[in-house]
């Protein structure tokens, strides 16, 4: 059971802040050639933030 624990608990977390990621970056009105542009590093500290509280509320 602590083997499925972790990894659905990382995946959940990424899920919830990069969704919510996304709806700021999509009502924020950027007018940006390519959206890229704000969805790379926007995801580079999704992934950031999730490690850092797996690693708070995993042990």
């Amino acid at each position: 059971m602590k083997q499925i624990v972790g990894p659905l608990r990382r995946a959940s977390i990424y899920g919830v802040i990069s969704y919510l990621g996304l709806v700021l970056i999509n009502n924020s009105e950027l007018n940006l050639p390519n959206m890229w542009i704000a969805y790379l590093p926007m995801f580079i500290g999704v992934y950031v933030v999730t490690q850092w509280l797996d690693k708070r509320f995993g042990d």
